[in-house]
């Protein structure tokens, strides 16, 4: 995603105008606070928020079999309703035979080739989206809860540093935007807080649901920065840190954006 030469300069502008800090906790807000009423409101109504539809699609993938287990994901977990309820505020997570944290598409994934002998799904997929999306549904309206794991500390700083480092042409970081000038907008269009609540979320400019790292990514490109590969340890790290940001909001998934 190209930005207008005009939006470039006002970003890099607007970074240099301030240098707050770290968001007070009593100051966070859910990115859905800044949208206009139409698309909260989209969000908020199951029978309206798009998003909804790879929940359903998620639905359907995760009582088929797949692979030479011939098992579904509800063969060994049951009614995701159940079993899955949480699961989404507690990603990512320490992967215990790597001894590195994976985020909750990470783990679907490795649960599919692990677990079922099933091929790998490629990271943007629809179908690994739905099942994700579907997966993270069953936590909306509960907490984030990062796990209190000190092996996942120094992944946690990584992602702080790469949250405030300056990357690319505009020579930019995250916290620029997020932390200094949240309250902000940008070529008409607001500058939230980062928090990742509401992924996989749908983004009306992409007209389908789409993944943390994804919005990192464009993010990313924004700045002019060379992007980290999908599935990264950079991109997990981040993620890391910004869960912990996030602790005690509440999940939204399927989240909507303009």
């Amino acid at each position: 995603m190209r930005r207008p030469a005009a939006s470039l300069i006002a970003l890099a502008l607007l970074a240099g105008a301030a240098s707050a800090g770290d968001i007070a906790p009593g100051e966070r807000r859910s990115g859905s606070a800044f949208m206009a009423p139409e698309t909260q409101a989209m969000q908020a109504d199951d029978t309206s928020n798009p998003g909804m539809l790879w929940v359903l699609q998620g639905a359907g993938l995760w009582g088929e079999k797949a692979g030479r287990s011939g098992r579904s994901c509800a063969g060994c977990h049951g009614e995701a309703v159940a079993s899955m309820r949480g699961t989404a505020a507690r990603y990512p997570a320490l992967d215990a035979a790597s001894g590195k944290p994976i985020d909750l598409t990470g783990r679907i994934s490795q649960c599919r080739t692990e677990r079922q002998g099933a091929p790998a799904l490629a990271r943007e997929s629809d179908a690994l989206l739905a099942i994700t999306t579907f997966v993270a549904h069953q936590s909306r309206g509960l907490p984030v809860a990062p796990p209190e794991e000190p092996r996942l500390d120094p992944y946690r700083e990584t992602g702080r540093q790469l949250f405030t480092t300056r990357m690319g042409q505009l020579d930019l970081s995250c916290a620029n935007c997020h932390d200094d000038n949240w309250n902000q907008r940008l070529a008409g269009s607001a500058v939230t807080q980062a928090h990742p609540t509401g992924y996989p979320l749908y983004r009306l400019e992409w007209q389908s649901i789409g993944s943390l790292q994804r919005r990192m990514r464009n993010c990313m490109i924004g700045v002019r920065a060379e992007p980290f590969a999908s599935g990264s340890e950079e991109f997990i790290a981040l993620e890391l840190y910004l869960m912990q940001r996030a602790a005690g909001m509440a999940i939204e998934t399927p989240g909507v954006r303009p």
